[in-house]
């Protein structure tokens, strides 16, 4: 069990990190540049993604024997497709009832951080990563 907590933790650490890259380009975006909350949430989503795929192969989940780099960097793109699409569909109602002032956009991003975060942990969990990650 406490490889699984050392394992979480070191994703929350990558996570957070991914999550400042993501919210500091989606604020910019859509408030300085006045970008579509919507449409600058999967900018910086896609930004963020490739953030994360480098830190969490690195020091999270340990690499699969039996997947080449060119299937997992695959698999782990479209795992994170389905958490854009996870993303974006909590950003349009989340702005659609709440607005698009920049407290408004930080709460549903919260949001939306938070759900695909479970899903990020649990589908690289079971399709990505090859054992002992605690290694590293």
């Amino acid at each position: 069990m406490s490889k699984l907590l050392e394992q979480i933790l070191k994703f929350g650490v990558v996570g957070v990190i991914a999550f400042a890259v993501d919210y500091g380009v989606l604020m910019f975006l859509s408030q300085v540049m006045g970008v579509d909350p919507v449409i600058a949430a999967a900018i910086s989503f896609s930004i963020s993604v490739v953030v994360n795929y480098l830190a969490s192969m690195r020091y999270v989940f340990s690499h699969r024997e039996d997947m080449s780099a060119t299937r997992e960097f695959t698999l782990f793109v479209i795992l994170s497709l389905v958490g854009l699409g996870i993303n974006e569909l909590i950003m349009w109602a989340g702005t659609r009832l709440l607005g698009t002032s920049g407290l408004a956009v930080t709460a549903v991003k919260i949001c939306a951080t938070t759900v695909v975060m479970i899903w990020n942990f649990v589908s690289r969990k079971m399709w990505l990563d090859g054992g002992d990650a605690t290694s590293k």
